[in-house]
């Protein structure tokens, strides 16, 4: 049956009139919806807590980053630009040749190579070592157990300088002073830079893995040494990626010791790394700039950058490619402790 107009007619004026009153008894935006909208509820997230977090990781990379920009910028400025006021961040001319007398005067391929083999090297001894501790430390009991786990603490706390010359007298001794085994021997001992931590490191990840996967192994047939090559290693990906990456930073960081135990003080071995180079950045610019068959330039702010840059980029590199991994690494893993 068809309505009449007028019927139609009142029908929307009612209906308008409805909306009217809905409107008017309901508005669209109340303190609770703002609170919600805020903080959210159980089932959708607020927009509080999201906005605090990504303002306080801009913050963070912002502290992080304007360092490592400004580097940047600086190692392309040439010397007017660096002379300008009215620059400041981006190069009227930007020029490699920073880089190229930084390199050149850090002799950076050679020490590059060295560098790693100062870091890797330790890095591997203390993996083979400090596995081995914690996983012993983890799953045997023994006497006077708690009082090796607080030796191990306390030659973490103990710093470095306090038996620096003690260690310095027993590498001579020894003979080990000036080469590379000053690093190695320690480290295979358990006993390398910083590796009391990556013992507690190990000791904390082996105690996650279930007992009855290590006596399931045991019933089969398994000895000690089989349960912890095939049972406890391969789920021990996270913590291996993690102890190697901070012990080779801390190695290939560590100038000092470096300097004292490997290269030499009194006289030169040969051995040196691209953090001792930059740390005598100014003294060996000065030994290329004399010897440089082109006109070098006298070293400035910009020729300092790059240098620095030169020596932080395989780090960089590194944690770029490995930080993957580790993620990885972690989400693969699912072991539950007991």
């Amino acid at each position: 049956m068809r309505l009449s107009r007028q019927e139609r007619k009142a029908n929307k004026q009612a209906m308008k009139a409805l909306a009217a009153n809905a409107t008017t008894t309901q508005p669209r935006f109340t303190k609770e919806k703002f609170r919600k909208f805020m903080l959210g509820s159980k089932e959708k997230q607020g927009f509080l807590k999201p906005f605090c977090i990504y303002a306080l990781l801009i913050c963070v990379g912002f502290i992080y980053l304007n360092p490592i920009l400004h580097m940047i910028s600086t190692g392309f400025m040439t010397l007017d630009d660096l002379l300008d006021s009215s620059i400041n961040w981006i190069p009227s001319s930007p020029t490699v040749a920073n880089y190229l007398q930084a390199a050149k005067s850090m002799d950076f391929w050679a020490s590059f190579g060295k560098s790693i083999v100062i870091a890797g090297v330790p890095t591997l001894c203390n993996l083979i070592s400090c596995s081995i501790i914690g996983y012993g430390l983890a799953r045997f009991e023994f006497p006077l157990k708690k009082l090796v786990l607080v030796i191990i603490l306390f030659t973490f706390i103990l710093p470095t300088q306090a038996t620096m010359i003690s260690t310095y007298v027993l590498y001579s001794n020894m003979g080990i002073l000036g080469t590379l085994w000053a690093f190695v021997v320690p480290a295979l001992l358990g006993q390398g830079i910083n590796a009391p931590i990556f013992i507690l490191i190990f000791w904390q990840f082996f105690r996650q893995v279930p007992k009855v996967l290590i006596e399931a192994a045991q019933i089969d047939g398994a000895g000690y040494f089989k349960s912890f090559f095939r049972i406890s290693l391969p789920s021990a990906a996270p913590a291996f990626i993690t102890v190697s990456l901070f012990s080779f930073v801390w190695y290939w960081n560590e100038s000092y010791l470096t300097q004292m135990y490997v290269a030499g003080v009194m006289k030169e071995t040969g051995w040196t790394s691209l953090v001792i180079q930059l740390s005598n950045f100014a003294q060996n610019y000065d030994k290329y700039s004399q010897t440089a068959v082109n006109a070098a330039t006298s070293i400035n702010e910009s020729i300092n950058m790059a240098g620095t840059m030169l020596t932080a980029l395989p780090l960089m590199l590194m944690y770029f490619i490995l930080q993957r991994y580790f993620v990885e690494s972690i989400d693969r893993t699912g072991i539950t402790g007991e």
